[in-house]
């Protein structure tokens, strides 16, 4: 759907209980920046876990049935026997973000191939709005992203300018490259982005 390595829809799944090593604590910290929880009528980014392999054809599902989603992708170069290919691959491997209602849910769990909703207690997990919207809009923009190792500990900094302002991350080294690595708490996934350090400042 999206030319830009991104791709937008809508789906249904029914919901499960996440579980992942540091989960109350990563339940705390979404809870302190996401403020109360969404009304089941109000849309909001939420992760869903898909079969693997499955993140494309979960989002044609969710498109198909007029749900908006996010599938975030990035190109890798494989070589296959005497010859070079280019793929477009999930950025988060195994999640499709749905932008829905909890109202909506039941329709979501039926698209074939998701799993579940990741949440806590039998409730799908709201996703940082604007992190979402932000990372949207830095691929969107031509942002070259890849995945990364997920990092909790680190120089941790705020991107002043540029399309990812706001953004947060830990702050690498590639070579003579700097990079920021942001992290989704609640799928304990990341990326990494090169970037100039002119344009972040230290999270204090």
């Amino acid at each position: 759907m999206n030319p830009l390595n991104t791709t937008l829809g809508v789906a249904s799944l029914a919901t499960d209980v996440a579980s992942a090593p540091g989960l109350a604590s990563t339940m705390e910290s979404l809870e302190r920046r996401n403020g109360p929880a969404a009304r089941p009528d109000a849309a909001r980014w939420y992760a869903a876990y898909t079969s693997a392999n499955h993140e494309k054809r979960v989002a044609e599902q969710l498109g198909a049935r007029e749900v908006e989603y996010f599938l975030p992708l990035y190109e890798s170069i494989r070589k296959w026997k005497d010859r070079r290919v280019r793929l477009q691959l999930p950025l988060f491997p195994g999640y499709v973000f749905v932008h829905m209602a909890l109202c909506d849910r039941l329709k979501v769990q039926q698209v074939p191939g998701l799993a579940r909703l990741v949440g806590f207690d039998g409730t799908p997990a709201e996703l940082p709005e604007q992190e979402i919207e932000t990372l949207r809009m830095s691929l969107v923009s031509g942002v070259r992203a890849e995945p990364h190792r997920y990092l909790v500990a680190g120089r941790r900094v705020r991107v002043m300018n540029g399309p990812m302002a706001g953004l947060q991350g830990i702050l690498t080294r590639r070579k003579s490259n700097a990079r920021l690595v942001v992290s989704l708490e609640l799928i304990q996934r990341a990326i990494a982005v090169e970037i100039d350090e002119a344009d972040v400042e230290p999270v204090t």
